[in-house]
């Protein structure tokens, strides 16, 4: 079983595409997301609600309204995803096992109990560490790190894939209401 939820990936990989090769912003929406990344639409808005209340992106309205950075790709580190849609989550729950031996009778001694559990320790080390290394990369980084394997045309495919996508959009936005006149 995940630490993290399937959120957690869905949200650095669309945060990943609303920037380009230059490490500047573009605005997408949340269908456009969901479609270019084959992921559910539904499961993906959810998301978008959570990252716009940690103040990561932010909302535009209108007929081509979407989301976009709420600040430089630099600024946001994986780690503010992770809290931003899954939450602060504690790795380990001590349940001071040391304690309840049998050979103890219900009644520890006191050097038992002294100082931190050993394997609490061990396990917050641990989280904290993750944390550290998830607070050490930000979408930049890895936006970077994805254009240095693709081919060179894979920017501009994507580019043209979202504006393609969203002239589709807006031809559909234009017929509608002119469909509805004509009734």
């Amino acid at each position: 079983m995940a630490f993290y939820s399937s959120g957690v990936e869905y949200g650095i990989h669309s945060l990943m595409s609303m920037v380009d090769a230059n490490g500047d912003s573009r605005e997408m929406s949340v269908r456009e997301l969901a479609e270019l990344q084959n992921v559910p639409y539904d499961y993906l808005a959810k998301i978008f609600t959570r990252l716009s209340r940690a103040g990561l992106v932010v909302s535009s309205e209108g007929k081509g309204g979407g989301f976009r950075l709420a600040c430089a790709s630099e600024l946001i580190t994986v780690l503010d995803i992770v809290h931003a849609i899954d939450g602060q989550k504690s790795m380990f729950e001590c349940r001071e096992i040391r304690q309840r031996l049998a050979l103890f009778d219900e009644a520890p001694p006191s050097w038992v109990c002294h100082g931190p559990c050993s394997v609490r320790s061990v396990m917050d080390s641990a989280q904290k560490r993750m944390e550290e290394e998830l607070a050490r990369y930000t979408v930049l980084d890895l936006v970077r790190s994805m254009f240095r394997k693709a081919p060179d045309t894979f920017a501009i495919e994507v580019k043209e894939w979202v504006k393609e996508r969203r002239s589709k959009t807006q031809q559909r936005s234009a017929i509608l209401p002119a469909a509805k006149k004509t009734r």
